[in-house]
């Protein structure tokens, strides 16, 4: 007996030992992992900069430490850290060339694939080479390896290259089986956001809206790969009509699509060529070891702030908020990049499909009172519609990517009426004692009377004309030339040209915030800056583990269902685009 009380209490006592040991090497490696990330990382020479193309691509994104030492199907890739790491490999003597690795991006817009694209087409003005291989290449990942030097194939990989389409999701029908009834109230024929909750088909307006901007993406994607493959636009198309997905690599070497196919060991071979490193590890250099080591290059000159905004447009944010655009933080934010002094000029770059019309009013405001003290330029990124306009109006300038969805100038307000699914499919009955006329408004055991109707479209048009009148000032037009334009219609940034200033990326946008503050030596500061990723950490990788999973079962529609999410979130006056333009290449 005595022995085992002995054996028990050192097996217990070993165990707790070994649980605090296991505590202090946790609590170190956290410090260990922040010191590294503080620590600029130092570039060997004949460096190559190494971008893989796999992940969600975010506007801007905080580091995941943790994620990168466990691994992710599908990490979270900052559109941000990747222009700065092309930018240090193009200034940068110690690095001699790009290897893009081509595998999956998530929620990547054709505005976001060109930016890096272009950025790329920056980059070859060095001199430098640029190496491209995939297994299997998306169309969104081929048009931006397109810009390579030499663009390889694995012998069995796939080159998907079959056009543009968006394919909504109507929920009407779904919502009518359990009793639920969406109440419309909108200004703008082409204002299509809400067609998922009250049709099951596109209207004519919208289907003509979408028509024509799918369109004229396809052409600015054509008119450039075709520059850079030098293979004619009517050729590119009937490649894309024959499915070449499915036709063997060695035709799309015959084709001109694909430069050389080879296993991934060739590839090593040939950086090993390039970098004259016969034996050893490649001195390959990640996005963000590249990106960390360009920022922490000595800042010179003034100061020009470039202020990220994307996301959903929300009153304020909520627990499960991620990626959204907080009316109370962003005019905080503003107010405070106003009144910096050092602060010569702003950048507001945008990425919104738009939300709440309160929240873009606020914001709106703040932008003016900005453009008041200096210059405003505003770099619409994959989308700047809707509230993400009205945001935008109010700066000096605007630059916009050839593909950037615009416009969509239009307020509704969408109200669920639950009063069938709650009396004839749960057996909820009510009654009511009120002392005024419309004291149960807006209750779900009832739908609007004809007055209340009558009265939230009266609401709806007051909020339709502010935003008009906002557009017609920020854009020094009359309201009759905005009202003509829009009517909830979506453009892209290439047929907007004339309601923004200017075709162009965040750079564009950079240079010229420099020339409205009359300063010809400047460096960029980027706001807001991202939490560390150690805060909150376990919340986070709970809400990143269910988002991946959820983006890897449902793809293409994991956007429009989380949009129903929203609903009982959003505030009732909106103004955003069609919930979710999706993109199926």
């Amino acid at each position: 007996m005595k022995d085992f009380v002995k054996y028990t209490l050192a097996t217990l006592c070993g165990l707790f030992l070994a649980g605090i040991a296991l505590f202090i090497l946790g609590i170190l490696s956290i410090a260990g992992m922040m010191t590294v990330e503080s620590a600029a990382p130092s570039i060997k020479p004949q460096s190559v900069l190494r971008l893989t193309l796999n992940g969600e691509l975010q506007e801007d994104a905080p580091n995941n430490p943790l994620g990168d030492l466990f691994g992710s199907t599908y990490p979270t890739l900052s559109l941000r850290e990747i222009q700065t790491a092309i930018q240090g490999a193009k200034e940068n003597p110690n690095i001699d060339g790009i290897y893009i690795e081509a595998q999956t991006l998530l929620g990547a817009t054709p505005a976001m694939i060109r930016d890096i694209r272009e950025s790329l087409a920056d980059f070859k003005k060095s001199g430098k080479y640029i190496i491209a291989y995939g297994d299997h290449y998306t169309q969104g990942a081929y048009y931006i390896c397109s810009i390579a030097d030499c663009i390889i194939l694995n012998p069995q990989g796939q080159v998907n290259w079959c056009g543009m389409a968006s394919q909504p999701i109507f929920y009407k029908d779904l919502l009518e089986k359990i009793g639920i009834k969406m109440q419309v109230f909108k200004v703008g024929s082409y204002k299509s956001a809400v067609e998922p909750f009250t049709a099951t088909q596109m209207s004519d307006a919208n289907r003509e809206q979408v028509t024509s901007y799918l369109n004229d993406i396809w052409q600015t994607m054509l008119t450039d790969v075709s520059r850079s493959r030098s293979i004619k636009k009517d050729l590119l198309n009937e490649y894309a009509d024959s499915m070449l997905t499915f036709r063997p690599a060695e035709e799309l070497v015959r084709n001109g699509m694909i430069d050389s196919l080879c296993y991934i060991d060739g590839i090593s071979r040939m950086l090993r060529a390039k970098t004259g490193k016969d034996k050893g590890a490649l001195p390959l250099v990640s996005v963000k070891e590249l990106a960390a080591a360009t920022e922490a290059t000595p800042k010179k000159g003034d100061k020009i702030a470039v202020y990220y905004a994307y996301g959903d447009i929300v009153d304020r944010k909520t627990e499960w908020s991620e990626n959204v655009i907080d009316a109370e933080t962003v005019c905080r934010d503003l107010r405070t990049l106003r009144e910096d002094e050092s602060v010569k000029a702003v950048v507001l770059r945008v990425n919104s499909g738009g939300g709440s019309a309160y929240a873009s009013e606020q914001i709106w405001h703040e932008v003016k009172l900005l453009r008041e003290a200096k210059p405003v330029v505003v770099s619409m990124g994959g989308m700047a519609a809707s509230g993400g306009y009205y945001i935008s109006c109010a700066a000096n300038y605007i630059v916009a990517e050839p593909t950037t969805l615009t416009g969509s100038i239009g307020i509704f307000g969408l109200i669920p009426d639950a009063s069938q699914l709650l009396s004839d499919k749960l057996g909820l009955h009510f009654d009511v004692v009120k002392t005024n006329a419309h004291a149960d408004f807006g209750t779900p055991a009832r739908p609007f009377n004809p007055s209340e109707a009558q009265m939230m479209q009266g609401y709806i048009q007051r909020g339709y004309k502010l935003f008009t009148e906002r557009v017609a000032d920020g854009r020094n037009m009359k309201t009759g030339q905005v009202e003509k334009l829009a009517e909830g219609r979506v453009w892209t940034g290439r047929q907007a040209v004339e309601n923004a200033d200017a075709n162009g990326n965040l750079q564009t946008a950079i240079k010229k915030a420099a020339s409205l503050a009359q300063i010809k030596d400047y460096h960029t500061e980027y706001a807001p800056t991202p939490s560390p990723w150690y805060e909150g950490l376990f919340d986070q990788q709970k809400k990143d583990y269910l988002n991946t999973a959820l983006q890897e079962t449902l793809g293409t529609y994991y956007a429009p269902l989380m949009s129903l999410r929203q609903i009982r979130q959003m505030s009732v006056l909106q103004t955003r685009i069609p919930y979710e333009p999706n993109f199926i290449n």
